[in-house]
């Protein structure tokens, strides 16, 4: 290469870097970077059922019987009862969503009735439906107390041919069940926050 065109290479790459030096200065930005640690503690999660955390339950009617009603130690149709299912969130960060299911059902006489919140209900099934709630993350009382009651009419129907029908029904039952049983399966899901 000769000595022109060196020169002339030179002075380009410099008036390149000195293009780029200014140019690059005018139009710069200010950036800074600061750095930091995140916290934060876990929100607590307590749900008891008849103060318990194990959630399933059996219910013996024998013990939740009116005592004027029981027979001999076992229920008849005449007899009846209530029991309380408590829910406890006391001490729970969030809110529950809660639902009272019944499990392994075996052996309901036909007649016995089931009372929640003034309704009457011929299946547990039916009940169940009707036993869901919200307990909020905010409340001040965060329990919950739900009373069913249970009855087994002495007499049910309420013409003459339908009291001898279940009277036959009744009869009946009594000669083929000997144990009414059923377990309580309370789930409580937490509330999503908004």
């Amino acid at each position: 290469m000769n000595k022109k065109k060196k020169i002339l290479l030179i002075v380009a790459i410099l008036l390149v870097i000195l293009v780029s030096f200014f140019c690059g200065r005018a139009f710069a930005k200010y950036k800074a970077e600061v750095k930091g640690s995140g916290t934060a503690e876990i929100a607590n999660w307590v749900f008891k059922v008849n103060g318990k955390e194990d959630q399933i339950q059996k219910i013996d009617l024998l013990s939740t019987y009116d005592n004027e009603t029981l027979i001999d130690n076992k229920i008849a149709p005449g007899t009846s009862g209530k029991f309380d299912i408590i829910l406890d969130a006391t001490g729970s960060d969030v809110g529950v969503n809660y639902q009272v299911r019944f499990l392994n059902e075996s052996e309901k006489p036909q007649n016995l009735v089931f009372v929640y919140d003034n309704n009457e209900y011929s299946t547990i099934q039916d009940l169940e439906q009707n036993l869901t709630g919200t307990i909020d993350a905010n409340e001040e009382n965060k329990t919950r107390t739900i009373t069913i009651e249970w009855k087994w009419k002495y007499e049910t129907g309420s013409t003459e041919e339908e009291i001898n029908q279940n009277d036959i029904i009744d009869t009946e039952t009594a000669k083929q069940i000997r144990n009414y049983t059923f377990d309580v399966n309370v789930i409580g899901i937490q509330v999503e926050p908004e």
